[in-house]
């Protein structure tokens, strides 16, 4: 089977339409979202009302838990933080969203993990340790097994450091997705991954890069990542 992981989307609907237009002509199997649905693009309504009409199996970023925890914000908190640049941003995304898409977007979990074909993959944010935890490139196996600990998935997922790669580490294939709408790494076009799995063979995955249409809806004023 065929797995996509988007991630990183980053409210920006163009990014978000020209990934999985793509996936839908691929007929993958399942499409995975790995987190920061939201912050940073001026469309987080609009992606939040895609995905969630999409049905995908999601977790929550970093950036979307911020947003969440802004619109929970008590009246004396909001009086005190809102003029917080860092919390006005995230305001910002949270006063587009309707109540159902909040909720939904602080209902979803900060992991999950997958039984896809006989494999077992582990989909978390920024890396097993935290959302705000970054796996990047030059991993080595040491550093693998001590943001994994005991738990040893035979795919681990993730995005957050919006720069992609898929490597197999001490038996681990380790795919992070990159970004969708906001790559970082010198490439302007977006990342996903695919990752295939087949019976008795080890998970392999690989990074896909498409390009999308800039401009059109107006960019949230500041930055919500990191």
């Amino acid at each position: 089977m065929r797995v996509a992981v988007v991630s990183d989307i980053h409210a920006n609907l163009a990014a978000l339409e020209a990934a999985l237009a793509e996936l839908d002509r691929r007929e993958v199997d399942t499409v995975v979202v790995a987190g920061d649905l939201v912050g940073d693009g001026g469309q987080p309504a609009e992606v939040v009302t895609l995905l969630r009409r999409r049905g995908f199996p999601a977790i929550r970023g970093n950036v979307d838990r911020k947003v969440a925890e802004a619109a929970a914000l008590s009246g004396k908190e909001l009086a005190e933080r809102a003029t917080k640049k860092k919390t006005a941003e995230l305001l910002w995304t949270a006063r587009r969203l309707d109540r159902a898409s909040l909720d939904w977007l602080a209902g979803l979990p900060a992991t999950l993990t997958l039984h896809l074909g006989g494999s077992r993959m582990l989909v978390v944010h920024g890396s097993p340790l935290s959302d705000t935890d970054y796996v990047y490139p030059s991993l080595t196996p040491r550093a693998l097994a001590a943001k994994l600990g005991a738990d040893r998935p035979d795919v681990l997922v993730c995005g957050h450091s919006h720069v992609p790669f898929a490597r197999r580490i001490s038996g681990v294939a380790v795919v992070n997705a990159g970004s969708v709408g906001r790559p970082v790494d010198g490439d302007p076009r977006g990342s996903y991954a695919l990752v295939d799995i087949e019976a008795g063979r080890p998970p392999r995955g690989r990074i896909v890069r498409f390009a999308f249409p800039s401009g059109g809806a107006d960019a949230n004023p500041g930055s919500e990542s990191g």
